[in-house]
């Protein structure tokens, strides 16, 4: 069974056994977390499409671990204007593992 889910402003499409990172969650490593916000669960012709999130539905998942992304170099520069500005910044994240779907 699949689902997308929405977790920190973006959206994924998920199924038991999968490890991805999501935005950073305040939870320990090994802890369970449960994402309530699912827009879609099924497979195929029997999948429910929430209005805008199924009711019931969700997704259950354990903590892997916490960290930061590759940096990104941000370089503002004004030409003649004797400007030139650098900064750098890595997103915080917490990778989980899909442990299963419930469809409500």
């Amino acid at each position: 069974m699949q689902a997308v889910i929405q977790s920190g402003g973006k959206q994924y499409r998920v199924k038991p056994g999968d490890a991805l990172r999501v935005e950073s969650l305040s939870a320990e490593i090994g802890a369970s977390v449960s994402f309530d916000q699912v827009l879609l669960v099924g497979d195929g012709d029997d999948a429910r499409i929430g209005a805008p999130f199924v009711s019931g539905a969700r997704v259950n998942a354990t903590v892997l671990a916490h960290g930061r992304g590759d940096k990104v170099t941000i370089f503002k520069m004004r030409r003649r204007k004797h400007y030139q500005k650098s900064q750098g910044h890595r997103q915080a994240y917490t990778e989980v593992r899909i442990d299963d779907v419930v469809g409500g």
